[in-house]
């Protein structure tokens, strides 16, 4: 359960992070309320996670997740540039988190 809790957060860190990209600098309410919904989401369910996984993996985990998924996210919405180096990237940053999972 700890680390559904952990992916969940992680996956709640990237509707926090393009729910500021909707909100245009807070001042659209829908991006405001999802940017606070998600957020705190994310957060809550990092600390449950905390509980029983070392702090250093899970905050690891959950900031690879969120800085992944917030990569995907931008080029998928928001046609944020794409290239083969930041594709090489992310799959470094995947690999890390499979790595740190595995050393636990």
């Amino acid at each position: 359960m700890k680390w559904l809790y952990l992916i969940l957060a992680g996956l709640f860190e990237i509707g926090f992070t393009t729910s500021m990209k909707f909100s245009e600098g807070f001042t659209k309410w829908q991006g405001i309320v999802g940017f606070f919904i998600f957020g705190g989401l994310s957060f809550w369910l990092l600390l449950k996670s905390m509980q029983s996984i070392e702090m250093g993996t899970a905050y690891a985990v959950w900031a690879g997740i969120g800085a992944s998924g917030t990569v995907l996210m931008g080029a998928i919405l928001f046609n944020d540039s794409i290239s083969w180096t930041k594709l090489l990237f992310l799959f470094l940053i995947i690999v890390g988190i499979i790595g740190i999972k595995l050393s636990a």
